[in-house]
């Protein structure tokens, strides 16, 4: 019981309504631009209301390039497993290894005998989710000689041939409450995935006993079963009870969850784009550093494996800050020097630059986590300027209407007034910094005051911004001509590119002057 030291992850859990089918793709896609980890859905084959999960999985993989996605958690009494192992399969290896399977024995039985399954009690349903496990899995197993021999008392799988094998290890995430299920959770899955509102006091430290004993038992390590949780709530001014309170509250909840209950994947149930958004901007990166700085002050978990699937937003490229105080570490994104338009909207030759660092400076863990979040914050406006480029495609191939790309483009936190710094600040202090917020742009006067040699470089800054909110205007006006022109996909991608050339340019040099300042000064 405890942290098992798995790296942190962020998620959405989402409804797949049908009467707007678009808009839980959209929203999905935002997770993406907003830096979640995993995107998941419910899936419940009886309900005329939703969309069917599996096929929105698939069209929504197509719509991302690196959110993962799970059913949360997929219907076993109504998807056969071995045809479900083929279907995670083959999504897997058309997405990239995005997708990871969340399992469930069954409930609304009601419902599931009038869709044609079968009623199963709870035993026997337990049984059946073992059976279903050893199906999937030999499934997978392309090495294993002979077919998939699973003769069971629910599921009998007689000589199927095996295959295909998903891309990456396809993590198995059980919903899990009453002890069978959790027993059978240590002893063969890789997650355990329960929501907080089904829970009582303390049942998170009971289940996690169970499960670290069933592990034990069967010759594993506790902590190869990952600890998931689905969470809900409400962001109001003023805290109101668990989760019911300012996002500095559900960081510091969140966290202690962390470090006291093992829990390791957050995931947001929510439909509301502003609860994406503040989850991802200002929950995460505080749960994140509340953590790090608690694992840092005491004893690393041993032997802790890593999160399944592709390398979540936790670990990007560039490396993170030292463990303890010394020389700063945190590497800003550099510009590569492509231009796509040959319009300039500014000489970058006369940029001026800051004053040189103090190479005797030291700087501690918490001066560098607030410099690498204003490249965390960049990175997400990199990763919406590759989705703008995919819908002008989407656009130019008669796929998607040029009035439906603007209003995706409208809901990019790239397109709205406080992209810049302002926001960067007002969400990061908000949540990090003790009973702290500064306004929009506060934190250009705190530099300033803080260090005047830096003033020529806000200033400049300033001005990009400026120049950057008239390029973005041009992106829409090419959008609306897009119709009425006879060469508007000329015109549109001439405008994108110049909105790639000047707001990568624009990153890099901000990050290049401002990293180092963020973490000498701070934030109050």
């Amino acid at each position: 019981m405890g942290d098992y030291g798995h790296p942190l992850a962020f998620g959405a859990f989402l409804t797949p309504g049908n009467a707007e089918p678009g808009r839980v793709v959209g929203l999905a896609v935002l997770a993406e631009q907003v830096g979640f980890d995993l995107v998941t859905f419910q899936d419940h084959p009886y309900q005329p209301a939703f969309l069917d999960t599996w096929t929105l999985m698939s069209f929504v993989a197509a719509r991302t390039g690196t959110v993962r996605l799970a059913a949360n958690v997929t219907n076993l009494p109504l998807r056969p497993p071995a045809v479900l192992a083929r279907s995670v399969a083959s999504l897997d290896l058309l997405s990239g290894g995005r997708v990871e399977l969340g399992l469930g024995a069954g409930a609304f039985w009601e419902a599931i005998e009038a869709m044609g399954g079968r009623r199963l009690s709870p035993g026997q349903g337990v049984r059946a989710l073992a059976e279903a496990i050893d199906v999937v899995r030999q499934v997978w197993d392309v090495e294993a000689r002979g077919g998939v021999r699973v003769d069971g008392e629910f599921h009998r799988v007689l000589g199927a041939k095996r295959g295909p094998a998903p891309a990456h290890d396809v993590g198995i995430w059980l919903g899990a409450y009453k002890p069978r299920m959790l027993a059978l959770t240590g002893s063969r899955a890789d997650g355990w995935l329960p929501s907080l509102g089904y829970l009582q006091p303390g049942d998170l430290g009971r289940g996690n006993t169970i499960i670290d004993d069933s592990a034990r038992e069967a010759g594993r390590d506790p902590a190869d079963v990952r600890r998931l949780l689905n969470v809900t709530g409400r962001f109001a001014p003023v805290g109101r009870g668990p989760l019911d309170g300012p996002a500095e509250q559900w960081a510091e909840e969140l966290a202690d969850l962390a470090l006291s209950d093992g829990i390791s994947t957050f995931i947001l149930g929510s439909d509301d784009p502003e609860d994406l958004r503040r989850f991802a901007a200002e929950v995460a990166p505080a749960v994140r550093e509340l953590v790090a700085g608690e694992r840092a002050a005491g004893t690393p978990p041993a032997a802790a494996p890593a999160a399944p699937g592709p390398a979540p937003a936790e670990a990007p490229a560039v490396p993170r800050p030292p463990a303890g105080a010394g020389s700063f570490a945190v590497v800003p994104t550099p510009d590569d020097g492509v231009r796509r338009s040959a319009i300039r909207v500014w000489d970058e030759t006369t940029r001026p630059t800051g004053p040189t660092p103090d190479p005797a400076r030291t700087y501690t863990p918490h001066d560098q986590a607030g410099a690498q979040h204003l490249i965390d914050v960049h990175d997400g406006l990199r990763a919406e300027l590759t989705r703008l480029y995919d819908l002008v495609e989407q656009v130019g191939a008669g796929l998607l209407d040029a009035g439906t790309a603007r209003s995706h483009i409208n809901t990019m936190t790239i397109r709205q007034n406080k992209w810049t710094l302002g926001t960067y600040c007002e969400s990061y202090c908000r949540v990090v910094t003790t009973h702290h917020t500064l306004e929009d742009r506060g934190i250009f006067p705190h530099l300033r005051g803080g260090d005047a040699r830096l003033a020529p470089v806000l200033d400049r800054l300033e001005q990009e911004h400026h120049a950057i909110h008239d390029v973005l205007e041009r992106v829409d006006r090419a959008l609306v001509a897009f119709v009425s022109v006879a060469d508007g996909m000329a015109e549109l991608r001439a405008a994108v590119d110049l909105l790639s050339d000047t707001l990568l340019s624009h990153l890099a040099y901000e990050e290049r002057e401002l990293v180092e300042p963020i973490a000498r000064l701070g934030l109050n």
